[in-house]
């Protein structure tokens, strides 16, 4: 097969994928909370499911804690992850997905994409619904046990994912900097824009990153308050999964993020899957998602 047909290929199934993650209708939540003003600083809460696979959960439950992506831009918001928060739910979990500020909801002048991400609103509402979810998970999930709590995120949400677990490592100045590590169980980041440089070199999501940042002129100067590959070791258990065929997230991106951690001393897990690109990840129809799950599993449980 040419590269030329390899690419029209990879594209025609990167489309299918995508269609399918589309179709499943959104599942709304148990309860819905703020952790601030602005309609999009809310928290959909749901509840353990009971399943066939899980016939009536009781007592506690982990808590997983759930960051879309959509490269950070407006038109891409939480209610696309839901069926997978509700996935997640009927296999045992209590779980948080949680909504946050994005960029403009309008195309560029130019037609190009919508802006990604505000800054710095984007960081601003994840650092504020982290810090907001103990007591808002404590009134809305009572069964949760906050103990082990598991952070995951798919692409630009797997970069809030990886950003919210290293807090700790930020720069002095930075307004988000924590004293102390989060307390977590662990991260599972699923196509992650793990590493702003690799990602950049491989024009992910049209220019994203350097939107997200506020542009060409604002990149080396925010960058270290930002980018996860700079924020190492964070002392936390952290595994990214990755399809091989992603055509969105490219495979180079979390291997570029896992060898920057093994420099800092810090082993990272990389779950490859075959014959999987960006979208079936988090994806109820899909095996993939299934693998995602006992991810989260194992670091939980």
């Amino acid at each position: 097969m040419s590269d030329d047909a390899a690419a029209r290929d990879a594209m025609a199934r990167d489309a299918a994928e995508q269609e399918s993650l589309f179709s499943h209708a959104p599942v709304d939540p148990d309860a819905t909370a703020a952790y601030g003003d602005h309609p999009d600083q809310v928290i959909d809460f749901y509840a353990p499911r009971a399943t066939a696979a899980v016939p009536s959960p009781t007592g506690s439950s982990p808590l997983v804690v759930v960051l879309h992506g959509g490269a950070w831009r407006a038109p891409y918001d939480r209610r696309h992850i839901t069926p997978f928060a509700d996935f997640l739910a009927r296999r045992g979990f209590a779980v948080a997905n949680v909504e946050y500020r994005r960029g403009s909801a309008a195309p560029q002048a130019d037609g190009e994409a919508p802006v990604a991400g505000r800054w710095p609103d984007t960081l601003d509402d994840v650092a504020a619904a982290l810090d907001a979810l103990p007591s808002l998970a404590g009134q809305a999930l009572p069964q949760a046990d906050l103990r082990r709590t598991v952070i995951t995120g798919h692409s630009a949400g797997g970069h809030l994912a990886l950003w919210a677990a290293a807090r700790h490592r930020l720069p002095a100045d930075a307004p988000w900097r924590t004293d102390e590590p989060a307390p977590l169980r662990g991260v599972v980041a699923l196509a992650p824009i793990a590493d702003f440089e690799a990602a950049e070199k491989l024009d992910v999501c049209d220019g994203a990153i350097r939107q997200f940042l506020g542009g060409d002129e604002h990149f080396g100067e925010r960058r270290p308050c930002a980018d996860p590959a700079l924020l190492l070791p964070t002392g936390i258990a952290t595994t990214l999964v990755q399809g091989r065929d992603d055509v969105v997230v490219p495979q180079a991106v979390a291997e570029s993020y896992v060898e920057a951690a093994a420099k800092a001393g810090e082993v990272v897990g990389l779950t490859l899957l075959e014959e999987v690109g960006h979208f079936p990840l988090i994806d109820p129809a899909t095996d993939a998602c299934a693998v995602v799950a006992e991810e989260i599993a194992q670091l939980a449980w």
